[in-house]
Parts: structure tokens; C-alpha cells; sequence
């Protein structure tokens, strides 16, 4: 049994004005807590991904990491009712004189109860077989009662033209589908508590968000992303995910780890006004700083401008447009291609694809009569 190492850690009428409060003493870091005229005191690092402890909150008898919000005793260090085999080492407290001290010696031992790793934490391999291609769409509409969307209908051509027309395995995947809370805002906390796999997603088993980010990161090689035009701004549900996302692009800056590797980006943008270079741009500046890359022509887009507010006629032109069509056709062969050439994958289709084109505005003067 080791020799006590008691130690004067500062006055009880100090420490106890706080809660809990971090402090250290030589290396080690210690989250002392007081409650109902009592002192606590447990190692700072949570089990998890070493949040600090002392920077969080009491909840009862419990220290509530600040980062993802477990939950350990906080004179004895185990975790909540439950998870009790997680345990962060506790200290013995005593106090003297008006003083608080602290046994350094006394620490119990750090368990942590094995936890399967989320499926989403696999290693990024790629699977062999053909190129694969996803649609993402973050057009927001009520899903029990559906309408017509140009940007839906623009990338619901695209991914049918990657299956039927190049023999590309295809995924279809609808935002307004799937039920994900809003990013927390983990990075704010600090770099490190924004974690790969997303903290939400390990937390919360019915956060639905893992579709999209199984495509993005291990199944597919090229993703076409789809968006209307609103005020200006892309859809709340595509800056809804890009949020969610953050958590790949972090895992570059925290862990030099780059999760989206060959991955090509097309766009599909639609609206009723204008402004699409400027969405254009944030998506574009957004997918590089992940790590994708982007066709020779990475977008497809259509506006009558801003003074167009008859949407209706909108709706008509890109329904009639054979124009676009074949836009949406050619930006996905020309991510096809890329995508192939990345991979080193054999160039077979079954049609000649024809070569990209700039992303156009189609104008009202274009319009039939």
C-alpha cells in the first residue's frame, strides 16, 4: 500500500464557492467538487475521449462531462447507474484547518467497460467492384405530401442515367427522409470533442444521419449533391448536414486523417432566384476543404433571377427542358470519369458519354413560347 501524499490543494471557503472547479497539482489534474458541505475528487479526464470533468457540471451526486455529457460519482468515480463498470479514478479528501487536502496516493484504478466500436469507426477501405454513386438531396418539402422539386428532379435524372445508362451501382438519399438533430456545437467545447464518428451519432442510436455518412465516407466514389435556391443561400437541410460533417473535415485538422479519399463531387442547383455562383461557391469551398475533388464542370444549375417570382413558370421550364436533362447526364459522366481515372478503374460503358459542359443559367429570354 503506497505512503499517503497529501496535499493542500487550497481554502475550503475558495473552493467551496464553486460547484466544481479543475485544478492541478504538479501533473496531475483533479475535478473537485462540493456538495451539501462535502468535497470530491476524481481525475479530471473522462473515460470516453478525456474530456475535462472539472469544466463540466454537477447533476447530484454525479460529474457530467462537458463534451459529451457522461457521467461519473463524483467522490467515487463510477460511472452513472447503469455503466457503473466505467470508473474514473476517485481521491481520498480531507479537510484540516480550513483547508482541503488531497491524497494523491489514494487514487483508485481507471476502468473502462468495453464498448463495440460504432460501425461507422471501421477502417476507410474501399470495396472492389464498379464505381459507385450517390445522390444526396436537401430539398426540404413535407414528405407525407410531396411536390414537384426542379433540383429533385435534375438529380433523380442524374443518379438514373449513373445506373441505366453507365452500369454504375446507385443510392438515392432524401434528407427530408431521415430524422438527425441539428450539430451541438461540440467543436465550440474544444477540437477534440468533435469526434469521428460524429459525438451525436454514437450517442444517440435514433439519430438517422448514419445513411449519409456510410456514402459518404466508405461506399461511394462519386457524390452528387443536390439543393434549391433559398434567399440566396442553399437549403437549411443541406447546411444541416454540412454541420453534421463538420466532423469529418475535423477529423483532418485534429487527427491529420483524411476520411474522404477520390471522392468526386457534382452539384445540382435550382431556384426560383438567383445567386448560384454564390451557393456554388460555399459548397464547392465546403466539399475541398474535406478532401474531395470536383469534374471539369462540377455543377448544373438553372435560375430565372431574382425578379421571377412566378414559380410555376419555373417549374414548367425545367420540366419541359431536355436541355437540363442532358446537363444532369453529363455531370454525372464527367464525375464518372474522373472517378474511374482516380481509382484506376477499367473505362467500360455501355453508351459513348459525351464530354462535360459549364454549368449554365438558363434565362427566361430561353424559355419555348
Amino acid at each position: 500500500m503506497k505512503t499517503p501524499d497529501w496535499r493542500d490543494v487550497g481554502a475550503v471557503e475558495d473552493l467551496s464557492r464553486s460547484s466544481l472547479t479543475e485544478i492541478h497539482v504538479d501533473r496531475t489534474r483533479i475535478a473537485l467538487s462540493h456538495a451539501d458541505g462535502t468535497f470530491g475528487a476524481i481525475s479530471n479526464a473522462c473515460n470516453h475521449v478525456g474530456g475535462p470533468l472539472g469544466q463540466g457540471r454537477l447533476d447530484g451526486e454525479y460529474v457530467v462531462c462537458p463534451w459529451h455529457n457522461w457521467k461519473f460519482h463524483r467522490c467515487k468515480g463510477h460511472g452513472e447507474p447503469g455503466f457503473e463498470q466505467d470508473q474514473v479514478p476517485g481521491y481520498a479528501v480531507k479537510v484540516e484547518n480550513g483547508r482541503v487536502w488531497i491524497d494523491l496516493n489514494s487514487a483508485s484504478p481507471r476502468r473502462k467497460s468495453p464498448h463495440d466500436p460504432h460501425p461507422l469507426a471501421r477502417a476507410v477501405e474501399r470495396e472492389p467492384g464498379p464505381v459507385r454513386v450517390a445522390g444526396i438531396s436537401t430539398t426540404v418539402m413535407d414528405v407525407a405530401h410531396p411536390r414537384y422539386s426542379t433540383s429533385d428532379a435534375l438529380l433523380e435524372e442524374a443518379i438514373h442515367h449513373a445506373g441505366t445508362g453507365l452500369g454504375k451501382e446507385t443510392r438515392l438519399i432524401r434528407l427530408r427522409e431521415l430524422q438527425f438533430r441539428a450539430c451541438e456545437g461540440y467543436y465550440s467545447k474544444s477540437a477534440r470533442a468533435c469526434t469521428w464518428p460524429c459525438s451525436i451519432t454514437q450517442m444517440d442510436p435514433g439519430d438517422q444521419l448514419n445513411p449519409v455518412y456510410e456514402a459518404f465516407v466508405h461506399w461511394a466514389d462519386v457524390i452528387i449533391v443536390s439543393t434549391s435556391i433559398r434567399w440566396g443561400a442553399a437549403s437549411s437541410l443541406y447546411y444541416k448536414m454540412v454541420e453534421r460533417m463538420n466532423c469529418i473535415q475535423n477529423a483532418i485538422t485534429t487527427q491529420n486523417r483524411v476520411l474522404l479519399r477520390n471522392k468526386v463531387v457534382g452539384l445540382v442547383i435550382t431556384g426560383g432566384q438567383d445567386n448560384i455562383q454564390a451557393v456554388a461557391g460555399q459548397m464547392l469551398g465546403f466539399f475541398a476543404e474535406s478532401g474531395c475533388v470536383f469534374p471539369q464542370f462540377p455543377y448544373v444549375a438553372h435560375s430565372r433571377g431574382w425578379t421571377a417570382e412566378d414559380m410555376e413558370r419555373n417549374v414548367a421550364f425545367v420540366r419541359n427542358s431536355a436541355e437540363l436533362r442532358e446537363g444532369a447526364r453529363q455531370l454525372v459522366d464527367g464525375a464518372v470519369r474522373m472517378a474511374e481515372t482516380l481509382l484506376g478503374a477499367e473505362i467500360t460503358r455501355p453508351r459513348l458519354a459525351r464530354g462535360g459542359r459549364k454549368a449554365h443559367r438558363c434565362d427566361e429570354s430561353n424559355e419555348p413560347a
